[in-house]
This record gives C-alpha cells, structure tokens and sequence, in this order.
C-alpha cells in the first residue's frame, strides 16, 4: 500500500472516529432511541468513491470497534456493523452501476443501515414486533441519508474523485 493512501486511510478513521464523538453528544434525533444522522458515514462514502469498498469497509470496521471501545459499548457495535455491512453492500453496487450520484448511494445507504439494524434486532429480541418501528426508521434513514450524500458529495466534487 502506497504510504499516501494509508496516510488518508488513517487520517479518515481518526476523522471518522471524531464525527462519531461528536455525533454522541448530539441530543437523540426525534427523541426516539438510535436515531442518528451518521455523521462517520461522509467519511465512509467519500472513501467508496475515492478508492473503493474494500477501504470504506475497512475504515468502517476500525472505526466501529474505537467508536464501541471508546464510547458506545460493544452490544452498539453490533448493532453499528449489522447497519454499516448491508449499507456498504447496497452502497458499492448502485455506486458501480453509475447510474447513482452520491445523493442516491447513501440514501439508499441510510436506509439499508436502518434495515441491517432492524433485521438484527429482530433476531437477538426473536419478535417481529420491532418491525413496527420501521416506517420511522426508513424515514430517519432517507433523510440522515440525503444529508450525508449532500455533505459527501460536496466533499467528492472538491477533491476531483471520479
């Protein structure tokens, strides 16, 4: 690995792991439990455009573990990796379609996370009552998701990724 890119992949964990924090002393969105915007996930899309899902991926699982060491507990990091593999999955395959600008990607992203997350809880509380919450979560998850696409977007659009 070249030492440019892992400068940047280490420099987009700690930026990752920074928007994580502050994300966790945001008051809850909608003063319902597990909501967030998913701040780290500019980081995560940015880094699928510049270099591809291989690396998002992997600074998504390094940031997840710090995140759950540092401030959330490993129980959220299940949750957290549930989300962010069904997300990065769907993410990389409307991204290699290019039929999806960025804004589309992680819409799609943010609902997937929701979805992942769900699916988990269903298994590990073994009810499908959890799926009640559903309709609030693919909302959270279109409109976390709009603001993260717009943010990243911008972000790709400065730094020439193509």
């Amino acid at each position: 690995m070249k030492t440019k890119k892992l400068t940047t992949l280490g420099l987009s964990v700690a930026l990752a792991l920074i928007l994580s924090y502050v994300e966790s002393l945001l008051p809850p969105l909608l003063a319902v439990p597990g909501v967030k915007v998913g701040l780290p996930n500019i980081v995560i899309l940015f880094l699928l455009y510049r270099y591809g899902w291989k690396e998002a991926g992997a600074v998504s699982l390094v940031r997840l573990l710090l995140s759950a060491a540092l401030f959330s507990g490993f129980a959220a990091f299940f949750y957290g990796l549930s989300g962010a593999a069904v997300s990065l999955l769907g993410s990389a395959l409307l991204k290699q379609t290019d039929r999806f600008s960025p804004l589309g990607v992680s819409v799609a992203g943010g609902v997937l996370h929701n979805l992942g997350q769900i699916a988990l809880a269903a298994l590990i509380l073994d009810s499908g009552y959890i799926f009640a919450y559903l309709p609030l979560l693919l909302l959270s998850g279109t409109l976390a998701g709009a603001l993260v696409g717009l943010l990243a977007g911008i972000l790709i659009r400065r730094t020439d990724v193509k």
